[in-house]
Protein backbone atom coordinates (compact mmCIF):
# COMPACT_ATOMS: atom_id res chain seq x y z
CA UNK A 1 0.00 0.00 0.00
CA UNK A 2 1.48 3.37 -1.03
CA UNK A 3 1.26 6.53 1.10
CA UNK A 4 -1.55 8.04 -0.95
CA UNK A 5 -3.71 4.94 -0.56
CA UNK A 6 -2.90 4.79 3.16
CA UNK A 7 -4.02 8.41 3.56
CA UNK A 8 -7.34 7.56 1.92
CA UNK A 9 -8.00 4.50 4.07
CA UNK A 10 -6.98 6.29 7.26
CA UNK A 11 -9.40 9.08 6.36
CA UNK A 12 -12.15 6.49 5.93
CA UNK A 13 -11.33 4.95 9.29
CA UNK A 14 -11.26 8.26 11.14
CA UNK A 15 -14.40 9.59 9.45
CA UNK A 16 -16.32 6.41 10.23
CA UNK A 17 -15.51 6.97 13.92
CA UNK A 18 -15.80 10.75 14.21
CA UNK A 19 -17.65 11.92 11.10
CA UNK A 20 -16.14 13.78 8.19
CA UNK A 21 -16.41 17.15 9.91
CA UNK A 22 -14.81 15.76 13.06
CA UNK A 23 -11.41 15.00 11.56
CA UNK A 24 -8.50 17.25 10.63
CA UNK A 25 -5.49 16.99 8.37
CA UNK A 26 -3.32 16.81 11.50
CA UNK A 27 -5.22 13.75 12.72
CA UNK A 28 -4.93 12.08 9.34
CA UNK A 29 -1.19 12.76 9.16
CA UNK A 30 -0.60 11.50 12.69
CA UNK A 31 -2.52 8.29 12.04
CA UNK A 32 -0.66 7.70 8.76
CA UNK A 33 2.67 8.38 10.50
CA UNK A 34 3.78 11.37 8.47
CA UNK A 35 4.04 15.11 9.07
CA UNK A 36 1.07 17.28 8.17
CA UNK A 37 3.20 19.15 5.61
CA UNK A 38 3.84 15.83 3.85
CA UNK A 39 0.12 15.45 3.15
CA UNK A 40 0.33 18.37 0.75
CA UNK A 41 2.67 16.45 -1.54
CA UNK A 42 -0.27 14.09 -2.14
CA UNK A 43 -3.40 16.22 -1.62
CA UNK A 44 -4.02 19.96 -1.56
CA UNK A 45 -6.87 19.87 0.98
CA UNK A 46 -9.18 17.68 3.03
CA UNK A 47 -11.79 18.18 0.33
CA UNK A 48 -9.46 16.67 -2.26
CA UNK A 49 -8.77 13.73 0.05
CA UNK A 50 -12.51 13.08 0.42
CA UNK A 51 -13.13 13.38 -3.34
CA UNK A 52 -10.24 11.00 -4.02
CA UNK A 53 -11.52 8.60 -1.37
CA UNK A 54 -14.91 8.51 -3.10
CA UNK A 55 -13.37 7.77 -6.50
CA UNK A 56 -10.99 5.20 -4.99
CA UNK A 57 -13.70 3.28 -3.12
CA UNK A 58 -16.15 3.42 -6.01
CA UNK A 59 -13.50 2.19 -8.44
CA UNK A 60 -12.50 -0.68 -6.16
CA UNK A 61 -16.15 -1.66 -5.67
CA UNK A 62 -16.80 -1.59 -9.43
CA UNK A 63 -13.73 -3.75 -10.06
CA UNK A 64 -14.80 -6.25 -7.40
CA UNK A 65 -18.34 -6.49 -8.78
CA UNK A 66 -17.18 -6.83 -12.39
CA UNK A 67 -19.01 -3.67 -13.48
CA UNK A 68 -16.13 -1.78 -15.07
CA UNK A 69 -16.07 -1.20 -18.82
CA UNK A 70 -19.74 -1.98 -19.43
CA UNK A 71 -20.82 -2.39 -23.07
CA UNK A 72 -24.46 -1.32 -23.03
CA UNK A 73 -25.06 -2.68 -26.51
CA UNK A 74 -24.01 -6.15 -25.35
CA UNK A 75 -26.09 -5.95 -22.18
CA UNK A 76 -29.36 -5.55 -24.08
CA UNK A 77 -28.81 -8.34 -26.61
CA UNK A 78 -30.97 -11.42 -26.18
CA UNK A 79 -32.86 -10.11 -23.15
CA UNK A 80 -36.25 -8.58 -22.58
CA UNK A 81 -36.72 -5.21 -20.89
CA UNK A 82 -37.44 -6.63 -17.44
CA UNK A 83 -34.33 -8.83 -17.50
CA UNK A 84 -32.15 -5.90 -18.58
CA UNK A 85 -33.44 -3.55 -15.90
CA UNK A 86 -33.20 -6.19 -13.17
CA UNK A 87 -29.60 -6.88 -14.19
CA UNK A 88 -28.79 -3.15 -14.21
CA UNK A 89 -30.27 -2.64 -10.75
CA UNK A 90 -28.51 -5.78 -9.52
CA UNK A 91 -25.19 -4.45 -10.83
CA UNK A 92 -25.74 -1.14 -9.06
CA UNK A 93 -26.60 -2.87 -5.77
CA UNK A 94 -23.55 -5.13 -6.14
CA UNK A 95 -21.28 -2.09 -6.24
CA UNK A 96 -22.83 -0.71 -3.05
CA UNK A 97 -22.68 -3.96 -1.17
CA UNK A 98 -18.95 -3.28 -0.77
CA UNK A 99 -18.43 -2.76 2.97
CA UNK A 100 -15.91 0.07 2.71
CA UNK A 101 -18.11 1.98 0.28
CA UNK A 102 -21.11 1.44 2.56
CA UNK A 103 -19.10 2.80 5.48
CA UNK A 104 -18.16 5.83 3.40
CA UNK A 105 -21.77 6.53 2.50
CA UNK A 106 -22.93 6.31 6.10
CA UNK A 107 -21.08 9.45 7.08
CA UNK A 108 -21.58 11.14 3.71
CA UNK A 109 -25.36 10.68 4.02
CA UNK A 110 -25.41 11.89 7.60
CA UNK A 111 -23.42 15.04 6.82
CA UNK A 112 -24.80 16.10 3.46
CA UNK A 113 -27.28 18.57 4.99
CA UNK A 114 -24.52 20.72 6.49
CA UNK A 115 -21.26 19.69 4.79
CA UNK A 116 -20.80 20.88 1.20
CA UNK A 117 -18.08 18.29 0.50
CA UNK A 118 -20.55 15.53 1.35
CA UNK A 119 -23.31 17.22 -0.66
CA UNK A 120 -21.10 17.47 -3.74
CA UNK A 121 -20.28 13.77 -3.57
CA UNK A 122 -23.98 12.90 -3.37
CA UNK A 123 -24.65 15.11 -6.40
CA UNK A 124 -21.79 13.46 -8.31
CA UNK A 125 -23.05 9.98 -7.47
CA UNK A 126 -26.61 10.81 -8.50
CA UNK A 127 -25.40 12.29 -11.79
CA UNK A 128 -23.28 9.17 -12.49
CA UNK A 129 -26.31 6.99 -11.90
CA UNK A 130 -28.48 9.11 -14.22
CA UNK A 131 -25.81 8.99 -16.95
CA UNK A 132 -25.45 5.21 -16.68
CA UNK A 133 -29.23 4.76 -16.96
CA UNK A 134 -29.34 7.16 -19.90
CA UNK A 135 -26.66 5.16 -21.76
CA UNK A 136 -28.54 1.94 -21.05
CA UNK A 137 -31.88 3.39 -22.19
CA UNK A 138 -30.43 4.71 -25.44
CA UNK A 139 -29.09 1.20 -26.14
CA UNK A 140 -32.52 -0.27 -25.34
CA UNK A 141 -34.18 2.26 -27.66
CA UNK A 142 -31.75 1.51 -30.51
CA UNK A 143 -32.27 -2.24 -30.12
CA UNK A 144 -36.07 -1.72 -29.93
CA UNK A 145 -36.34 -3.31 -26.50
CA UNK A 146 -38.28 -0.31 -25.20
CA UNK A 147 -39.88 2.77 -26.72
CA UNK A 148 -39.22 6.06 -24.94
CA UNK A 149 -40.94 9.23 -26.22
CA UNK A 150 -38.29 11.15 -24.27
CA UNK A 151 -35.30 8.96 -23.36
CA UNK A 152 -33.63 11.60 -21.19
CA UNK A 153 -36.71 12.13 -19.02
CA UNK A 154 -37.41 8.38 -18.79
CA UNK A 155 -33.80 7.90 -17.65
CA UNK A 156 -34.13 10.62 -15.03
CA UNK A 157 -37.42 9.21 -13.76
CA UNK A 158 -36.12 5.64 -13.51
CA UNK A 159 -32.78 6.61 -11.94
CA UNK A 160 -34.26 8.87 -9.27
CA UNK A 161 -37.07 6.46 -8.40
CA UNK A 162 -34.68 3.52 -8.18
CA UNK A 163 -32.26 5.60 -6.12
CA UNK A 164 -35.06 6.30 -3.62
CA UNK A 165 -36.31 2.69 -3.60
CA UNK A 166 -32.83 1.32 -2.93
CA UNK A 167 -32.36 3.81 -0.09
CA UNK A 168 -35.78 2.82 1.28
CA UNK A 169 -34.82 -0.85 1.03
CA UNK A 170 -31.61 -0.25 2.99
CA UNK A 171 -33.44 1.78 5.65
CA UNK A 172 -36.13 -0.90 6.09
CA UNK A 173 -33.51 -3.62 6.40
CA UNK A 174 -31.50 -1.65 8.95
CA UNK A 175 -34.38 -0.36 11.07
CA UNK A 176 -36.88 -3.22 10.86
CA UNK A 177 -35.13 -6.18 9.23
CA UNK A 178 -37.77 -6.13 6.49
CA UNK A 179 -36.88 -6.93 2.88
CA UNK A 180 -38.57 -4.71 0.26
CA UNK A 181 -37.05 -6.19 -2.91
CA UNK A 182 -40.54 -6.95 -4.21
CA UNK A 183 -41.31 -3.24 -4.39
CA UNK A 184 -38.33 -2.70 -6.69
CA UNK A 185 -39.40 -5.58 -8.91
CA UNK A 186 -42.97 -4.30 -9.10
CA UNK A 187 -41.75 -0.87 -10.14
CA UNK A 188 -39.57 -2.40 -12.87
CA UNK A 189 -42.52 -4.45 -14.16
CA UNK A 190 -44.80 -1.40 -14.31
CA UNK A 191 -42.07 0.69 -15.95
CA UNK A 192 -41.65 -1.96 -18.65
CA UNK A 193 -45.40 -1.94 -19.34
CA UNK A 194 -45.47 1.83 -19.74
CA UNK A 195 -42.51 1.92 -22.15
CA UNK A 196 -43.06 -1.38 -23.92
CA UNK A 197 -41.65 -1.38 -27.46
CA UNK A 198 -44.32 -0.95 -30.11
CA UNK A 199 -42.53 -3.28 -32.50
CA UNK A 200 -41.42 -6.79 -31.59
CA UNK A 201 -37.73 -7.53 -31.36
Amino acid sequence: MNTKEKILLVTLELASENGLSGISLSQIAEKVGIKKASLYSHFSSKGEIVDSLYEYLRGKAKDASGNNGIDYGEIVKGKNASEILRQAVGNYKAIYSDERLKTFYKFIYSERVFNKEATKIMITETEKMILAVKQLFYAMQIHKVMDFPNTDMASLSFAMTMHSLIDYREDKMFAEGIETEQLINEYIDDFCKVYKAKTKR
